[in-house]
C-alpha cells in the first residue's frame, strides 16, 4: 500500500447552523486516483476548500505525510505541493499554450530578465508529451483548444511545477466522450508519476474507469471509502442508494 500524502481526519465545516461537512476522513495516497463521489450538495466543494486552504475546518485536521498542517490561504497549500484544477481552469484564452503554461513562473534570460520563450516552449512541449497529450503547436492560442486539451494543459502545468497532490474538480463535466477519455487518460498518467490524485465527480461510471479508491459523500457525510479491488461497481452503487453496508465485498 502506498503512503498517504494528504489526510483529512474528522473534517467538519459549519456555516452557522448549516453542516456542510461532518466528520469526514479521507486519505490521498501517492500513485493513486482517489475518486470523491457524490451528487450536488454532497459536500464535495466544501471538502475541496478544506484540502486546498480556501477555508479552515470547524473541526478536524489535515496531515501531510503524517505531519499536522494548517493552511490559512491557498498560497500556503500550493507551496506545500497541493494543486487544484477547477472547472474554469484559470487559463487565458488569448494567450498561447506556452505562455499560459509558464504564467506566473516565467523562465527569463539576459540582463533585463526578459521572457525566455524558447525555454517556455520546450518545457511546455516536454510536459505535455510526458502526459501523452498531443498539442504539436504550443504557440497556438488556448482559446482554440478543445475543452479536454485545456484540462490537460492545466494538469500538465500542475505536475511540471511540483504538485504532490492534484485535485481535479469535475474535470469532464462539460466534455463529450472523446474529450472525456483524453482527460481521464491524462489523470491516470498523472497518478503513475507518483502524484496523489483526487478526482471530484458525480459520475460513478467515470470514477470506476480510473479510480483506485472511492469515497462516497452524501449530505456532508461520508458513506465510506472503498478500494476498488475490494468491491464492485454494483456494490458501490447500492451504497450510494442506501441499500448496502460500505464494507460489502465483490460478489463471488
Amino acid at each position: 500500500m502506498s503512503a498517504a500524502v494528504l489526510e483529512g481526519v474528522g473534517l467538519s465545516r459549519r456555516y452557522g447552523a448549516v453542516k456542510a461537512l461532518e466528520g469526514v476522513n479521507i486519505s490521498l495516497r501517492a500513485g493513486e486516483v482517489h475518486a470523491i463521489l457524490g451528487d450536488n450538495g454532497a459536500g464535495k466543494s466544501t471538502l475541496i476548500k478544506l484540502l486546498t486552504g480556501r477555508t479552515l475546518p470547524t473541526q478536524g485536521e489535515l496531515r501531510m505525510s503524517g505531519t499536522f498542517v494548517c493552511f490559512a490561504h491557498p498560497r500556503e497549500a500550493r507551496r506545500a505541493g497541493i494543486a487544484v484544477v477547477y472547472q474554469d481552469l484559470a487559463l487565458a484564452p488569448l494567450m498561447s499554450v506556452a505562455r499560459n503554461f509558464v504564467l506566473g513562473r516565467e523562465p527569463t534570460t539576459g540582463w533585463f530578465r526578459s521572457l525566455d520563450l524558447t525555454r517556455a516552449r520546450s518545457e511546455t512541449q516536454a510536459a505535455l508529451e510526458a502526459l501523452g497529450v498531443d498539442i504539436p503547436d504550443v504557440d497556438r492560442l488556448v482559446g482554440g483548444l478543445s475543452g479536454g486539451q485545456r484540462q490537460c494543459v492545466a494538469i500538465a502545468r500542475a505536475l511540471h511545477f511540483g504538485a504532490q497532490v492534484l485535485v481535479l474538480d469535475e474535470p469532464t463535466s462539460a466534455l463529450g466522450v472523446e474529450q472525456t477519455r483524453l482527460v481521464l487518460d491524462a489523470t491516470r498518467r498523472a497518478a503513475e508519476t507518483g502524484v496523489a490524485v483526487a478526482l471530484i465527480t458525480h459520475d460513478l461510471d467515470e470514477a470506476w474507469q480510473i479510480a483506485d479508491r472511492i469515497t462516497l459523500l452524501n449530505r456532508g457525510r461520508s458513506l465510506g471509502s472503498f478500494a476498488k479491488s475490494d468491491t464492485s461497481r454494483e456494490a458501490v452503487h447500492a451504497v450510494m442508494a442506501g441499500h448496502a453496508h460500505p464494507g460489502l465485498k465483490r460478489p463471488g
